[in-house]
């Protein structure tokens, strides 16, 4: 059931949205092309495995562990599944 004006469903929809975007981001951000033999960032090896199971990596597991927690914090605040958006 919504209210005032939202349709019903409104909020999954945002829900469905927000859920949407989350994919769409995380798949621009998956490595594309051949993948390097040495970290881009210090210059190790990366290992055979490691190449294999990721197509395109770029970035030896320490660098990758640094540049996630990167994304976290870059990763901003959702306005639009925020509990004040809905009430504005």
């Amino acid at each position: 059931m919504a209210g005032g004006f939202a349709k019903d469903g409104a909020v999954q929809d945002q829900i469905d949205a927000t859920i949407e975007d989350a994919v769409q981001r995380a798949r621009r951000q998956l490595p594309k092309g051949e993948s390097l033999r040495k970290c881009e960032e210090c210059d190790a090896t990366i290992p055979e495995a490691r190449r294999e199971v990721i197509p395109g990596v770029r970035l030896c597991v320490a660098c990758q562990a640094e540049h996630d927690k990167e994304q976290v914090n870059l990763a901003g605040y959702n306005r639009r599944g925020s509990k004040d958006s809905q009430l504005r």
